[in-house]
Order: structure tokens, then sequence, then C-alpha cells
């Protein structure tokens, strides 16, 4: 049984079937399919990782857009200007620290991915950068995808997503 949690042109999680330890997860947001490169998630770690965020974001924590007048791609390209570079500087990093986001195992690092905070809403910014994505889909080359939803909302699909994981592989999905 495939459950759906969530929206895919904001964000959505769809859970599969299971695989000994592993569980099918695909995760969308701004209409892109995030895990294209690896879906199968080692459910306690990926489990842990979602609940810290929900756990986090529940809390208040987050910050806004750290540059005024900057758009959320621009500020997504203004962090990774000298990201993992020799002349990236300590404050650099830990700005740029400050943001990531969906740093959820080999289920989404093939994403680079910023949470900008504002009040009760969220604005992700995605940016795919492994080369072999890229070549099958030369349309994201350089693209920064923007996802724009209500804190409580995603919140809540991470909570959902949290309680359908911890459904095993001999329990249905609710």
């Amino acid at each position: 049984m495939t459950v759906l949690l969530g929206d895919k042109n904001r964000f959505a999680a769809e859970v599969g079937e299971w695989d000994d330890a592993l569980r099918r997860v695909d995760l969308w947001a701004a209409g892109k399919l995030l895990t294209c490169d690896d879906n199968l998630s080692f459910v306690s770690q990926f489990r842990r990782d979602v609940l810290d965020t929900a756990v986090w974001l529940r809390s208040g924590q987050g910050s806004p857009l750290p540059f005024e007048g900057l758009s959320p791609q621009a500020t997504h390209r203004r962090l990774m200007h000298r990201a993992g570079s020799d002349d990236e500087t300590e404050a650099e990093y830990e700005l740029r620290s400050q943001f990531r986001f969906l740093s959820w195992g080999p289920t989404t690092d093939n994403v680079t991915a910023h949470v900008f905070c504002d009040a009760d809403r969220l604005v992700l910014t995605l940016q795919f950068w492994r080369e072999e994505h890229l070549i099958k889909h030369p349309e994201d080359a350089g693209e920064v995808f923007v996802a724009e939803i209500p804190r409580v909302e995603f919140v809540g699909i991470l909570e959902d997503l949290v309680a359908v994981l911890d459904g095993g592989p001999d329990r249905e999905c609710p």
C-alpha cells in the first residue's frame, strides 16, 4: 500500500513498500521529484532525521532570508557561492549551515536545500547538483527551485511521515 502525504507542488512524501530494513520514500517539492537518485531509505535513520526536523520547526526555530532585497533563488545562490571551496570563510560556512535543510541521509543527498522561516511560512530552496542527474535532466542545470508552505502544514506532513514509517513491514500503513 502506498501513502501520499502533502501536495507535490509544495511538499509531499509518498511512502511505499518495504525491502528488509529499507522502505521506498519519494519526496517532492516545487513539483520536482527530489528522490530521483535514491528513494530507498534506511527507515530508522531517515525517521529520526525527519522527526528531528519536525521538532525543530515546531519549536519555532529557523531564520528569515538573511539578505535584504534578494529573492529566495538569489539568496540560495549567494549562500552557495563559495560553498566547500578553499576560500569559503568560517563565517560563510556557519551562515550557510544555519539554513541547510533536508539533510536526511542518502535519500536526499542529491539536492542542496535551504529553509527560510518567516513567521508561519517556510520558503524552501532546492538545487540538484549531481552531474549524472544534470546530464539526464539538463533543464535542471543551474536552476534553483522554490516552494512555499505554511509551517504548520509542513510540520504536519513530517509528523504524518514519521507515523507511517513507524508502521513496520508487517503492519499496514494508516
